[in-house]
């Protein structure tokens, strides 16, 4: 492995939400965060690179995208998912939610029909319902040999007036990484009662051994003109707070109405060093990201092993990607307000509650593995203190 992962960082000067914004969710700041899903190691080298020569270009105005960029993002997506889309799809965004923001105010109505599978990614939530849109609910409750799948009778069962299809692939907080399989009765449903599908892949990059990740889009033509994809190198890079992201729309209709929004709002430009960060990332990245995701990967065992040794109590199943753990907590015997209470008084630890994920939540903490081994094992030392001393 050529880069250092096992490195503690002080993140105390880092103006870091994930450090220094504890205080207002959990009434203090003094906990091990293991909340935001954001990563404690620093971002590749050949990211850093760019940003201090870009830094010391000493002018940082307006940035106009060259070619290159969107070849960088078209070159990604082929290497790492064999899905060859061209430049004109793309679309520059500040960020996943912002575009899925967007998307909803341009090709919906006020109350229109909106449907997500909870639990997942809180935002997915709020946004339908801040854009004054009903949220129509399919549970992502069924388990089958302990992997969370698609309640495909339920979709079906109320998809009627349904006008989108909000997709968490990879899936935070469960970790399923979707099959092709899966994601194509899940786009024929879509297709049969013209449902636009909105495919959040931010975690597409952060895949385990013997998975594989497939763009929503790639399956086939009829899905391509029928979704629109959001993805970024933020969770990949750890550099969310540079606010850079990508939509794919293959669709002409769709990516017309889109930039015509975007235009309106002035917000398609990078900035001066989004736009570096994110074509070295994607140009130079792909060695630190390897060597990243087998750390990660190992973090992940560690994890589990720890806690079916040290905390049976809990339960909990690998996940298929992202760098979050969904761990059971119910057969604790605590209720929900007591297991974040003695997390955050006894175990000083930061974890985010299930139930804030929504319907199917309850009982659950989501932990956030992407730190050095030794976070991990504090944290996971912390959450026994918590839930067994």
């Amino acid at each position: 492995m050529s880069y250092n992962f096992d490195a503690v960082i002080d993140r105390s000067n880092n103006y870091a939400a994930k450090w220094s914004e504890m205080d207002k969710k959990y009434g203090t700041n003094d906990l091990l965060p293991m909340w935001i899903a954001d990563m404690d190691f620093k971002a590749a080298p050949c990211i850093i690179d760019a940003l201090k020569e870009r830094l010391d270009q000493g002018i940082y105005g307006y940035t106009t995208r060259p070619t290159s960029y969107n070849e960088s993002i078209v070159n990604w997506v082929d290497r790492r998912y064999g899905w060859k889309i061209k430049p004109e799809w793309l679309m520059f965004s500040p960020g996943v939610i912002p575009a899925i923001s967007m998307i909803i105010n341009e090709l919906t109505n006020e109350n229109d029909k909106i449907m997500i599978q909870e639990p997942v990614y809180s935002p997915f939530n709020s946004v339908v319902k801040q854009n004054k849109r009903e949220l129509v609910i399919s549970p992502l409750v069924k388990l089958e040999d302990g992997n969370y799948v698609m309640d495909y009778e339920d979709i079906e069962a109320k998809i009627k007036d349904v006008k989108m299809f909000i997709l968490c692939n990879p899936h935070n907080p469960v970790g399923r990484v979707w099959s092709k399989e899966e994601l194509k009765r899940l786009g024929d449903i879509c297709l049969k009662h013209n449902v636009l599908v909105i495919s959040d892949e931010i975690h597409s990059d952060i895949i385990l051994k013997n998975n594989k990740h497939i763009p929503f889009g790639s399956i086939s033509e009829e899905f391509a003109q029928n979704s629109i994809t959001c993805m970024a190198p933020t969770k990949t890079f750890n550099i969310a707070g540079l606010q850079t992201s990508q939509v794919i729309l293959p669709n002409e209709k769709h990516y017309k109405i889109l930039d015509d929004a975007f235009i309106r709002i002035d917000i398609r430009r990078n900035n001066s060093f989004s736009l570096v960060a994110t074509e070295a990332a994607y140009n130079k990245g792909e060695e630190w990201l390897e060597d990243y995701l087998e750390y990660l990967e190992e973090n992940i065992d560690f994890a589990i092993n720890y806690i079916n040794e040290k905390i049976p109590s809990l339960k909990v199943k690998k996940p298929e990607g992202t760098y979050l753990l969904w761990v059971d907590f119910s057969e604790t015997g605590l209720s929900n307000e007591e297991i974040s209470k003695a997390l955050v008084e006894k175990g000083r630890v930061a974890l985010n509650a299930g139930e804030s994920f929504g319907i199917g939540g309850s009982g659950y903490q989501r932990i956030n593995l992407a730190c050095p081994r030794s976070m991990v094992e504090e944290g996971l030392n912390r959450i026994r203190k918590a839930i067994i001393e």
